[in-house]
């Protein structure tokens, strides 16, 4: 027995070895440490795997073994680096196209739970009440702890029509909630826009996804054909919104930019990792970038009507970003409440296999040099959307995270946020909690949106 395990475990040492060196791994060349290596380290992965291979109690198949080392390895980075098996890489490039199957989250995971970035809008979870923050304890009769992402997204997805029963566990309820989720085909239409009366527009941008930057263009159009004069005000709504494609939120900021206003840079280890992204069409158009710019046919009044963006604790990553630029820039008036703080950048690395990994290989930082990691943007409007009672979740409360630059600033930031939270528990508010049309009749933060653009248009008049 002792001799067929090390075999098996010089071998093993052999191949990871021998991989190892011909793909040339990128954290075996930093210049800043040795470039050996981890020999030791090696052996006793290697050690590891041959005692399962010998001694587990069921036969467990090396490509099984492997891809469970791989899911770990990159999970235990941060909440958002992961592996991505065939499938998975499959339904993130049809995520990022806007149509898949599904309930419609945005998800990670946090202690062993499926825990809900943002309910997408318009989509069977939104409907059914699901909230930013949720984590999933169950889906339908088997438990998420001891599941990775891949697969507990693999449940989630199903047959359009098919139920599916989720028991979540939510902040400030004492006892996991029961949310029965009937699957879709998720058509996301990532842009809508109306008018709100005469010389008033709205906006609402749900996801960035391929063709946002084209679609916000049309909207765009529309509102000003519509008005038949120039807007006096326009409301760009990205609360609830997940993030998505980096392009995307280049070419949205540049609807309202100046052509070579920068967007947002990024500092990584890697070079190709910073980047500094201004609104020029290279930046969000991939097909001949000059003749294709539907920015630049977009009407020049749209650089100089009063905008107002609203945020809140479930704008993301992507939305971050153009709600950090267009505030830089003295663009617009930020209102809403704190946004999530993701700040770092997931890059799709594919495989020689056809699977990929999505690696966290830089941070964000507004055209200031703001760090949104684990801070997020902060409104110049704080207005609270009438469930201040309802505890929320944002990057900064997620474990293993990755830091801020100025670490002492976001702890200090953490500090802050701890003194305005709730004095109640909030379970009675959770519980009677109904998602509201956002834009609607009900929604407060979008009326005081509006009162906003109206004061800003009575002031210049005046």
């Amino acid at each position: 027995m002792r001799s067929k395990f090390e075999k098996v475990t010089l071998i093993f040492i052999g191949s990871l070895l021998g991989i190892l060196i011909s793909v040339n791994l990128p954290v075996f060349a930093d210049k800043t440490k040795s470039s050996d290596l981890p020999i030791e380290d090696l052996r006793t992965f290697a050690e590891v795997f041959g005692k399962i291979k010998t001694d587990y109690v069921e036969v467990v198949e090396d490509k099984k073994l492997l891809s469970e080392a791989l899911t770990g390895m990159l999970s235990g980075l941060d909440p958002h680096s992961t592996y991505l098996d065939l499938d998975h890489f499959k339904d993130l490039q049809q995520g990022t196209s806007g149509e898949f199957g599904g309930l419609g989250i945005e998800v990670g995971m946090e202690d062993g739970f499926v825990k809900v970035i943002s309910p997408i809008e318009d989509t069977p979870a939104y409907d059914a009440g699901l909230k930013s923050g949720d984590l999933i304890m169950k889906l339908d009769e088997t438990l998420v702890k001891g599941l990775n992402l891949n697969d507990a997204v693999k449940l989630m997805r199903g047959k359009p029509g098919t139920p599916i029963n989720l028991q979540v566990l939510r902040k400030g309820v004492d006892t996991p909630i029961d949310i029965k989720i009937v699957r879709a085909q998720i058509k996301t239409k990532s842009v809508k826009a109306k008018m709100i009366e005469p010389n008033y527009g709205y906006v609402r941008v749900t996801q960035f996804q391929e063709r946002t930057g084209e679609d916000l263009a049309d909207a765009l159009q529309k509102l000003w054909k519509e008005n038949k004069h120039p807007l006096n005000g326009l409301i760009l709504d990205m609360r609830n919104n997940p993030g998505g494609l980096l392009n995307s939120a280049v070419a949205v900021s540049a609807a309202f930019l100046n052509e070579g206003d920068l967007v947002v840079y990024t500092e990584g280890r890697a070079p190709d990792s910073k980047m500094h992204l201004t609104t020029i069409p290279e930046n969000f158009i991939r097909d001949n970038p000059q003749k294709n710019n539907y920015i630049n046919k977009l009407p020049l009044g749209y650089k100089n009507t009063p905008l107002v963006v609203l945020v809140n604790n479930g704008s993301a990553s992507a939305s971050e970003i153009v709600a950090g630029a267009l505030q830089d820039h003295k663009r617009a008036l930020v209102v809403g409440t704190r946004s999530f703080g993701k700040g770092s950048v997931q890059s799709i690395l594919p495989m020689n296999n056809g699977t990929a990994i999505k690696l966290t290989t830089a941070r964000y930082f507004t055209p200031n040099g703001r760090s949104i990691q684990a801070k997020g943007i902060d409104p110049d409007i704080i207005i609270e959307d009438g469930n201040q009672d309802i505890p929320v979740m944002r990057e900064a409360d997620l474990t293993n995270r990755l830091s801020n630059p100025e670490e002492k600033n976001n702890r200090k930031a953490s500090e802050d946020d701890a003194e305005k939270k709730p004095t109640s528990d909030g379970g009675e508010a959770l519980r009677n909690y109904k998602p509201i049309e956002l834009g609607g009749q009900d929604d407060k933060q979008y009326a005081e949106a509006v009162k906003i653009l109206k004061d800003i248009d009575r002031y210049q008049k005046n």
